[in-house]
């Protein structure tokens, strides 16, 4: 007897029960993925929204992305079935999109539009509660005011002189325009009291007469001080026997960093100032210097 023919038809047949068995342990073994792309616009205008976040929700890697310039966005390697993206934008409403069909043999493409997030707040209303007339010094009470550097620069005719300022002042006159002798409430020039920084000085001026207050040369400058307190009666304590007024002065900080000069010159007199470090290596220590000529 001769069976070869069918012995053969049975090999053949036991070699492609083998091969399916083995192809579909093997497709078991793989996940099959594939790509979700598409764009992200505003609902209202169409136009594309760019960096508006992408992400495969419960992804575990995280799936996620970031729309380009033209608002288009491609998530890789998404598993088949159906799956859920989230869409973020800064001033949009997020969006979810559910059970989005993903299939092996073809990609999704998606066009997904988003809400403006409108945001209906209260009102904010700011005040200032700078009281320009509280003076520096906590113990003056009545009788004192504080005057700023702007002030002083806006003031008509001070030419960045605070005491040229002062006479605006109830009970105040200048004896001289030539210098900065102040009379108030009728009492002498030298009856006012000038602090530097809370040490009595004997005046402001480098080139002054012997018992007067005036002189050629004056440090009172915008340029120099910064807000000071200027006080004409009920003083406090700490001025001591004080006969007419204070003018409590204070400096203001110079530039640490950089040399810078002023200039100024007018009918009623010429201002100088100058400032900057001592050395680039020690900036903390500055220069800080005016002079004016009345």
């Amino acid at each position: 007897m001769y069976y070869p023919k069918k012995l053969n038809i049975n090999l053949i047949l036991l070699f492609l029960i083998v091969l399916v068995v083995l192809i579909g342990a093997n497709l078991n073994a793989q996940t099959l993925t594939q790509t979700i792309r598409g764009t992200v616009t505003d609902k209202i205008s169409e136009t594309p929204l760019p960096g508006a976040a992408v992400v495969l929700v419960g992804s575990n890697p995280l799936i996620g992305t970031t729309t380009d310039a033209d608002g288009n966005f491609k998530l890789l390697n998404v598993p088949v079935g159906k799956q859920s993206i989230k869409i973020t934008f800064i001033g949009y409403k997020e969006m979810v999109v559910p059970n989005i069909t993903v299939n092996s043999g073809k990609e999704t493409v998606l066009k997904v539009t988003l809400e403006e997030n409108v945001i209906q707040g209260k009102e904010v209303v700011i005040t200032d509660k700078l009281e320009k007339n509280k003076p520096l010094n906590d113990l003056s009470v009545v009788s004192v005011r504080t005057f700023s550097v702007e002030e002083t620069q806006k003031y008509a005719a001070a030419v960045n002189d605070p005491s040229r300022m002062v006479t605006s002042f109830t009970g105040i006159l200048s004896t001289d325009d030539g210098n900065n002798q102040i009379s108030i409430r009728g009492n002498s020039p030298n009856g006012l009291l000038y602090r530097m920084e809370g040490v009595e000085i004997p005046n402001p001026n480098h080139f002054s007469n012997v018992g007067t207050v005036g002189g050629g040369v004056s440090i009172l400058s915008s340029q120099l001080l910064s807000n000071s307190d200027f006080s004409t009666g009920a003083f406090a304590s700490e001025y001591g026997n004080v006969l007419s007024g204070v003018f409590d002065l204070r400096l203001r900080k110079g530039n640490n960093e950089k040399h810078e000069y002023t200039f100024q010159i007018g009918v009623l007199g010429i201002d100088a100032a100058a400032e900057g470090p001592f050395k680039k290596a020690m900036a903390v220590l500055t220069l800080l210097t005016t002079a004016t000529l009345h």
